[in-house]
C-alpha cells in the first residue's frame, strides 16, 4: 500500500502545480529536494511572489525510522519503527478576495522489531479559509467534497464535515480558523472498510481539489480591493498562523520527528498582522464573516 500511495501523491503533487501555474501565470514552483537524516525525504515545491499567489507549496515526504519516544507517548505504544508518506499544501494569494487553502492526504505504517506491520492508516482532508465571505464559494467547495464522499459513502460528508469544524477550531479564540471542508484521521481497516477501499476514498478527495478550488480563484482573483481590505486579510492570516503553531498536529508530528523546518512552516503566509484588541465594524463585511467563524454552518444538505 505505502508505495502505491507515494506513486499517488507524486503524481497528484504534478497535476495540482501545474493548474495552479496554469491560473497564475506568472510565477512557477521551485522545487527543492531533501533527505531527512534518520531516514527518508520530500520534494518541496513553493510558490511566491505570482499574479495570484503571493505565497503557497505543495510537498510531498516519505520518511521512516524509529519513531521518536515524545510521538510513542503521543500514539500510547512502545518502540516502534514508522513509515509516514502524505502531500500537504497551503496557498496564500495576494488578493484577500480570494481564499487561503490548505489540504493533506497521508499515510502512516507502524513495525514492530521484526518488520511487521502492526498499525496502518489513512488520514487527510482540505479546508477553506475566506478573509471575505461569499456564500456561492463556500457552497461550492463543500458541494465538491460532498461529492467525492458521496461516492463511496454518503455518511462520510457529514461525518467528516463535523470532524473538520471541530479540528480547524482556534479554542483560545473560540472562532473556528474558515469555514472547513472535509477532516479525517485513523482511517484504518474494518470489516466495512478495506485499506484498498480507504485508499480509493481518499485519492478521490485528492482528485477532487483542484476542482473544488480553482473555480473559486478563478471568480475572485480580478475582484477590486483596496488597502484595507488588505489589512483585514493580514489580521486574519494571524489567527491562520496561530492555529497552525498552537493546535495543528501536523506541524507537531514534523518538528517531534525531526523533519525539514523550511517545510513544516512553509504554511504561514509572508505577510500579517497583530492589531491589539481589534474588531471589526458593527454589520460590517469583516463582522460577517466573524459571526460564520463563531459558529460553523451547514452549506450544502
Amino acid at each position: 500500500m505505502k508505495e502505491q500511495f507515494y506513486q499517488y501523491i507524486q503524481q497528484l503533487q504534478d497535476t495540482i502545480t501545474k493548474g495552479l501555474e496554469d491560473i497564475d501565470g506568472k510565477a512557477i514552483f521551485q522545487e527543492d529536494l531533501w533527505e531527512r537524516p534518520e531516514g527518508g525525504g520530500g520534494r518541496t515545491r513553493v510558490i511566491e511572489n505570482g499574479a495570484v499567489f503571493e505565497k503557497g507549496g505543495v510537498n510531498i515526504s516519505a520518511v521512516h525510522g524509529p519513531l521518536p519516544v515524545a510521538m510513542q507517548k503521543y500514539f500510547n505504544v512502545g518502540d516502534v519503527d514508522f513509515f509516514a508518506c502524505g502531500l500537504s499544501l497551503v496557498i496564500h494569494p495576494k488578493s484577500p478576495m480570494v481564499p487561503t487553502v490548505h489540504a493533506n492526504w497521508r499515510y502512516f505504517e507502524m513495525y514492530d522489531k521484526e518488520g511487521t506491520v502492526v498499525r496502518s492508516w489513512f488520514g487527510g482532508g482540505q479546508d477553506l479559509t475566506p478573509y471575505y465571505l461569499f456564500d456561492e464559494d463556500a457552497t461550492h467547495f463543500h458541494t465538491v467534497c460532498k461529492t467525492a464522499c458521496d461516492k463511496h459513502n454518503p455518511a462520510f460528508y457529514p461525518l467528516y464535515k463535523k470532524q473538520c469544524d471541530e479540528y480547524f477550531w482556534n479554542a483560545h479564540r473560540d472562532e473556528a480558523r474558515g469555514i472547513g471542508g472535509l477532516f479525517f484521521d485513523r482511517l484504518e481497516a474494518t470489516e466495512e472498510m478495506s485499506m484498498q477501499q480507504w485508499y480509493d476514498f481518499v485519492t478521490e478527495v485528492g482528485d477532487s481539489f483542484l476542482e473544488a478550488y480553482a473555480p473559486i480563484v478563478e471568480r475572485r482573483m480580478d475582484t477590486p480591493y483596496g488597502d484595507e481590505h488588505r489589512t483585514w486579510q493580514e489580521i486574519r492570516r494571524g489567527r491562520y498562523v496561530e492555529f497552525n503553531l498552537v493546535h495543528d498536529k501536523g506541524t507537531l508530528f514534523g518538528l517531534k520527528t525531526n523533519g525539514r523546518i523550511e517545510s513544516i512552516l512553509m504554511s504561514l503566509p509572508p505577510h500579517v498582522q497583530w492589531v491589539y484588541d481589534h474588531h471589526p465594524e458593527e454589520n460590517s463585511w469583516e463582522e460577517k464573516l466573524l459571526k460564520v467563524l463563531a459558529e460553523p454552518i451547514d452549506w450544502v444538505k
